[in-house]
């Protein structure tokens, strides 16, 4: 085993070089105005997304002979299914993703997610195979 090396570096005022960015602080009030973004609007609770009929199903195929849970009809895209999705995951303390339209969650939780979306709001729920 070789020693560990030194790590540690002189204060940048004891350092001698001089700061690159130290130029950039007077060019501050020259630069133009950015416009301003706004992110998409999202509904205004989940209840309002899960509205709709929501199909919590297991599925095998294709994915390497492991068992997922896939729940479909939630009415949210984009980065709000990407959130409502990592909400579910977290509380039910599993992986998984989102693909397409559906949330995955890993392993055969449908009776858990079908509970957790129930205590949400969900009033139409529907377990497939």
């Amino acid at each position: 085993m070789s020693k560990p090396r030194n790590t540690t570096f002189p204060p940048p005022e004891q350092s001698g070089g001089s700061n690159p960015f130290g130029a950039l602080a007077s060019l501050r009030g020259a630069l133009p105005q950015g416009t301003e973004t706004r992110p998409a609007a999202e509904p205004a609770s989940s209840t309002a997304a899960l509205a709709g009929k929501i199909v919590v199903r297991r599925e095998k195929k294709g994915r390497g002979g492991k068992t997922a849970t896939l729940v479909e009809g939630v009415s949210l895209k984009g980065a709000a299914l990407e959130a409502f999705g990592r909400e579910m995951r977290q509380s039910l303390g599993t992986g998984g993703g989102v693909e397409g339209d559906a949330i995955v969650i890993s392993g055969d939780q449908v009776e858990r997610a079908m509970a957790w979306l129930r205590a949400r709001g969900a009033t139409r729920l529907v377990a497939g195979n």
